[in-house]
Parts: structure tokens; sequence; C-alpha cells
């Protein structure tokens, strides 16, 4: 019937079908060097119903939108049949070896992110960075950041706080320095003031500010512990 054929696999259509009512069908494929082509003005809807009728599935293709109504949603790779992406309810699974996000804005998150690690693309910098709030690096056992070949920076505008509640901070360096500490000034001799200061001591508040004072014979931090009094 024009290019309807009846063979014994079933029912065989050539070139271009219209259907005008639901066709209710076991299988639909095309043939092996064509491919099959489901067209319609509108949308083509693809649902899918258990023994009772009910609707289990969906899957929508418009003009706008491709939407899928089902339980969970998978894709799998067409190798091994691993699950590349799956959603449901409850959660977002990604099983790709890596997740790329190449939009110029990066990945924005409105909750909270767990992750075992983050790392940047070779030769790239990584940043975290929250525009107008905290950024909070949390974990139990504790938080390690490295650089294996550069420098680590921490700035701020105000105050950098480092505390430890139970344990210690260790800070250990062939040099450690300690830029524009304050400097406290006593009166001496006019010799030793004529002379240029190259040494200094390293005197503490009862605050636990950090101040230099010009070193002398002896200990001179308390005749330059006027410092403390400004803290």
């Amino acid at each position: 019937m024009g290019n309807l054929r009846v063979t014994k696999k079933g029912i065989r259509l050539e070139g271009i079908s219209e259907f005008l009512l639901p066709l209710y069908v076991k299988e639909i494929h095309s043939r092996k060097d064509s491919p099959l082509v489901l067209q319609s003005d509108r949308n083509v809807t693809v649902n899918a119903r258990n023994h009772m009728g009910q609707l289990t599935g969906q899957l929508t293709v418009g003009a706008d939108a491709v939407e899928a109504q089902c339980k969970r949603f998978e894709v799998r790779a067409s190798e091994d049949g691993r699950v590349l992406f799956s959603a449901d309810e409850d959660e977002i699974t990604i099983g790709a070896e890596k997740l790329k996000v190449t939009g110029t804005e990066g990945a924005v998150f409105g909750h909270s992110v767990e992750t075992p690690h983050i790392r940047a693309e070779p030769s790239q910098d990584l940043r975290l960075e929250s525009p107008t709030r905290s950024l909070i690096m949390e974990a139990p056992r504790g938080v390690q950041v490295s650089a294996a070949a550069g420098d680590f920076k921490a700035t701020c505008r105000k105050e950098l706080h480092l505390q430890s509640t139970e344990g210690e901070i260790f800070l250990n360096a062939d040099t450690i320095r300690l830029g524009n500490l304050p400097t406290g000034s006593f009166s001496s001799s006019p010799s030793s003031s004529n002379a240029q200061q190259t040494v200094y001591e390293l005197c503490v508040c009862p605050n636990g500010k950090l101040y230099l004072s010009p070193a002398g014979v002896g200990s001179t931090c308390q005749y330059s512990s006027n410092i403390c009094l400004w803290s």
C-alpha cells in the first residue's frame, strides 16, 4: 500500500510518513545505512507508560528546549556503559573523568561544595573567590595548602589572624622576616646616637604586640616601651 509494506519481520515504511493519530509499536528502527528522523511542526514527545497506563517517563523535544521527566535520568558511555551523568530528585552525579567549565564567569554554586580535590589546568592559576562575602574552607582533620614550586601569599585589608586553640603555630624557614615593625626610641649617649643604628632588639608588649628597640649593651625594651601604650 504505497510506502507501506508488510514483511515477515513487521511493517516497513519507505520515504516520509505522516501519522495523524497515536502510533503504538514495540520497536522502531531505521535502515542500517540511514538515520531515524522524527519530525514535527511543534514538538516531538516520547512517552513511556507502565502496565496500568500511567505515565512513567517523558521526553519532549521542542523549539526552545529539550525536557525529560522521569524518576532518574542517565547518560552512559557507548564503549563500556559507564554512567557519565545521572540526575534524580536527591542528587546529580557526574561520572566523567573530568568536568570542564569553559564559561568566562566560571562555576557558581548556591550552597556548599564537597570535593576531595580541586585543581586548575596545567600552567593555569587556580582562583577561589567570593566577591561580596566570605570564603570558608573547613575540614575536620585539617586543611593543607601547598605551593611546591612557587610562593604562597595571604593578603587582607584589615587583620590577619593565625589561631590554634589547642596546638601551636610553627614557623620553619631559613629566614623569617617581620617587616614594617614599629621602632621605639630611647635616649642614649651622643656618640651612640650619631652612629647609624643597624642592630635592633625584638621586644614584646604585654598584649603580644611586637616592636623593635635599638640594641644596646643591655636590654633597651623597657626604655622604648611607650609603643605598648599606643596599641
